[in-house]
């Protein structure tokens, strides 16, 4: 009990006297809260007076000066690593049209008694336009142009009212894409003014450009492409009128030829034969993918076809040039690809398929002679167009079993051939290769061609899902579809050796077809189970670390079919990872 009580007395006393040793600093800290709180309370109630004269402020106060227009703005100023707001003091004078900026933001050396020393620049003013917010990442900023100084130079201003001070000042006029709503009519359609601008946009180039580096690559002045768009096809703009040389420099004439092709209400090559083309070039036979885009041509509408024919003889002179303007053949069907074959939707899909749609152009510029000025032979068979029964189905053709997930932003199923997403075409090129299957710059494919033979009764499912073999020879159905009649016609017309040729074969399946029985028993048929050897058919470049490179014949062990569509999962060299499932043959 003593020495209970002892130490329990130690322990209050060694607290007491902790206690006093603190008591300074706890009173400190106390006198510091509360000067803290009186310091924000006074602060609060002064920023709540200066909000309330900003609000009440219903415009800049500009005092009467000699200047039209004066005061602070930020100038954009380009750097090695990118852009930056510089701070000036700028004037005005209408009369004369002076606009002066000085440098006032404050730096080391930079002023002397509060004066600045650096000479202020003294510009002629040619245009004033605003600048529209969603073109940049600021607020109230305008673009002007100057005679001293080439391009454009972006000011910002401090508040919406003070940029419309700026503007009155300035005569600024609104940004020339607001008012092409009411050219609408004019240009998004394939008229007599449009073939006349073309016309005069291609004798433009021919004339003075036709050998200038990077001719179509490289883009003109937005706000200059927009002007020449404005004063081309405005509703009292005669229909045949003249592209003034002068004036317009060559690289807004390109930009401008571009931007009417990409403004057509439909595109050059129209939405409904889109599909078709793909399909066509998609084909492992050079000679077919001609013939078919030639007669595809041929398909299109008669104002179409007249002003592709225009375009692509403009463009064979120009890949003519290739050794001054380096604009092959390749370089123009990446251009121009995309601006006459654009999808009607923008899905995944449509952007695995530009480079297809950079093939077709490729092949237009190489054969323009035959497809243009020879008919073409009615017993080529045409690719079989996409058809669209009812409603749009969306539903996903799962590789699972299982009860379905709610679709993401990602999902590893195949979604409906007939919709614009993830093609089902065993011969789909992943954009993870960047081989070209142009004839001009791709490998030739002779040890991969496959004799067609009888075509076999239509199927659907799952294409680049390989079934595995049974002991009579036929084809075993290892997984079931709940909606087969989503299969697209593409695969039904492929024959059985071409099917074998890329160790692709479809999974049959009928309307409310119901699985066997035994369907626990064929789960061996899964993923794990098509594990098979392969061969490189072409060489391969990786471009993410998920992807294998290899060369032409490399040889690949524990091959299976990916999530993703158009891949493949193998191990080579010890590494395993994606490779395109159209460059490989099985083994």
């Amino acid at each position: 009990l003593l020495a209970f009580l002892q130490g329990l007395f130690t322990f209050y006393h060694e607290g007491y006297e902790l206690a006093q040793e603190f008591a300074p600093y706890k009173q400190q800290l106390q006198f510091n809260l509360q000067n803290t709180r009186n310091n924000f309370e006074s602060t609060r109630q002064e920023v709540e007076r200066l909000m309330q004269r900003m609000k009440s402020a219903n415009q800049d106060y500009r005092p009467p000066s000699q200047w039209t227009m004066e005061g602070y703005l930020y100038v954009q100023e380009k750097r090695p690593l990118g852009f930056t707001w510089v701070k000036h003091y700028c004037t005005y004078d209408k009369g004369t049209k002076t606009f002066t900026m000085s440098i006032a933001e404050t730096k080391s050396g930079g002023k002397v008694n509060g004066l600045v020393t650096s000479p202020p620049e003294i510009f002629k003013l040619k245009s004033c336009i605003r600048r529209k917010t969603d073109s940049i990442d600021k607020r109230f900023c305008f673009d002007i142009e100057v005679f001293e100084r080439p391009g454009i130079i972006t000011l910002q201003a401090f508040s919406e009212s003070n940029r419309k001070l700026w503007l009155e000042a300035m005569d600024g006029k609104e940004p020339v894409r607001i008012f092409f709503s009411f050219f609408f009519s004019f240009y998004m359609f394939l008229n007599e003014a449009g073939f006349n601008f073309v016309r005069k946009c291609i004798h433009a180039v021919e004339t003075r450009g036709i050998t200038i580096l990077g001719l179509y690559r490289i883009g003109g002045v937005n706000s200059k492409v927009q002007k020449l768009m404005n004063t081309i096809f405005s509703p009292k703009s005669p229909p045949d009128m003249d592209i003034d040389m002068e004036l317009w420099d060559n690289k807004t004439i390109t930009s401008g030829l571009k931007n009417y092709l990409r403004c057509l209400s439909e595109p050059l090559m129209t939405f409904k034969l889109h599909k078709d083309f793909i399909v066509a070039v998609k084909s492992d036979d050079q000679n077919y993918r001609v013939e078919a885009v030639h007669a595809l041509v041929h398909k299109l509408p008669e104002k179409n076809r007249e002003m592709l024919d225009i375009l692509i003889k403009h463009l064979v002179k120009v890949s003519l040039h290739s050794q001054q303007n380096l604009m092959t053949v390749s370089n123009l069907g990446v251009i121009f690809g995309p601006t006459l074959m654009r999808a009607q939707e923008e899905t995944v899909a449509a952007m695995m398929n530009i480079k297809f749609q950079n093939v077709v152009v490729e092949i237009l510029i190489e054969h323009y002679e035959k497809i243009f000025h020879t008919a073409p032979d009615p017993n080529i068979p045409l690719p079989q167009p996409q058809s669209r029964s009812g409603s749009r189905r969306t539903r996903a053709i799962c590789l699972s079993t299982g009860s379905r997930k709610p679709k993401g932003r990602y999902t590893p199923c195949l979604a409906d051939p007939d919709s614009d997403s993830y093609s089902s075409s065993p011969d789909s090129t992943p954009m993870g290769s960047i081989e070209s299957l142009s004839s001009h710059s791709s490998e030739q494919n002779s040890t991969t061609k496959c004799a067609p033979s009888q075509p076999r009764e239509k199927s659907g499912g799952i294409p680049w899902i390989a079934s595995p073999p049974s002991s009579n020879g036929q084809k075993g159905s290892g997984l079931w579809t709940t909606s087969p009649e989503s299969s697209s016609k593409e695969d039904a017309t492929k024959t059985d050796v071409e099917s074998d040729c890329q160790s692709v074969a479809s999974v049959t399946g009928q309307e409310n077809a119901s699985p066997p029985t035994d369907l626990t028993k064929k789960t061996s048929y899964s993923l794990s189970g098509l594990k098979r050897q392969a061969k490189a058919m072409y060489s391969c470049k990786a471009e993410h670390s998920h992807e294998l490179s290899f060369p032409q014949g490399a040889i690949f062990s524990n091959v299976y079919p990916s999530v993703e569509p158009g891949w493949l999962k193998a191990t080579y060299e010890g590494k395993t990872g994606l490779v395109p499932e159209n460059y490989v043959v099985f083994l």
